[in-house]
């Protein structure tokens, strides 16, 4: 692993779990040995992307990773674009909402409205979604360059769930019926009991650069429920999309 990885490894272990760590600590969630972890740590609080309590020599995200956020979300503005249509969808449906964006590493979710219910589905913020087991992942490639969905399907996929679908040929069936719905139906293939549907968000060349979708525990869905979330989440994607993009981009059946 390279440096930067490592770094990368401790920034993402400090945004999970307990907003302040240890070094004891850090060091056994990212697998590295002591000196190691406090060289990396240093480094990090030279630019400003830890910071160490003076108190308790506990280790936290600096202020530099917002600041880096800042600079992202200026040049490409998703989370704020997003947030208000993830927030009334929510508050629509009653039931959590998320949405993920696509980035060299996979498809992230960015944010999460848990619902209110006491019986919800959590999602963590920062969780890689696997493509070929997951709603958002489905409607992502139904909409994404071909590439991708080739290259998610290449190699061994991993069973979540008793329901998880590996065989490539009928992943793929999958996301050509969410590419002429315009969203994806998912049924507890990354988590036992849990229902969710999703459409892709689109960029400004019609591809989907990330995904929002409904999840809920799969005992509260009746079969009626499905095509009236699946408009739902169909009609927030568009409103985001078209906010991303400027431009009227709808969902359409793909016939290539």
């Amino acid at each position: 692993m390279s440096t930067v990885a490592k770094a990368v490894s401790l920034l993402e272990a400090l945004g999970q779990g307990e907003p302040e760590r240890t070094l004891a600590d850090l060091a056994r969630s990212v697998d590295f040995d002591k000196a190691t972890t406090r060289r990396l740590l240093l480094a990090l609080m030279d630019q400003g992307l830890v910071e160490q309590d003076e108190g308790s020599r506990l280790y936290r995200l600096g202020i530099g990773v917002a600041r880096l956020a800042l600079m992202r979300e200026a040049q490409f503005p998703f989370l704020r674009t997003a947030i208000p249509v993830a927030d009334a969808l929510a508050a629509r449906t009653g039931e959590t909402v998320h949405f993920s964006e696509h980035s060299n590493r996979g498809l992230i979710s960015v944010h999460v409205v848990e619902s209110s219910k006491a019986n919800r589905v959590a999602v963590p913020v920062g969780e890689t979604l696997p493509l070929h087991a997951t709603a958002s992942g489905i409607a992502f490639m139904a909409f994404a360059d071909r590439r991708v969905m080739d290259a998610a399907l290449g190699g061994k996929l991993e069973s979540y769930t008793p329901h998880t679908v590996t065989n490539p040929a009928a992943i793929r069936e999958l996301v050509s019926a969410a590419r002429a719905r315009g969203y994806s139906i998912g049924a507890q293939g990354y988590e036992d009991g849990v229902f969710s549907v999703a459409a892709p968000i689109l960029g400004a060349r019609g591809t989907a650069v990330g995904a929002i979708a409904i999840a809920a525990p799969r005992a509260r869905v009746e079969p009626a429920d499905m095509e009236t979330m699946g408009s739902a989440v169909v009609e927030s994607a568009f409103q985001i999309s078209e906010r991303l993009t400027g431009r009227r981009t709808k969902i359409a059946n793909d016939k290539s």
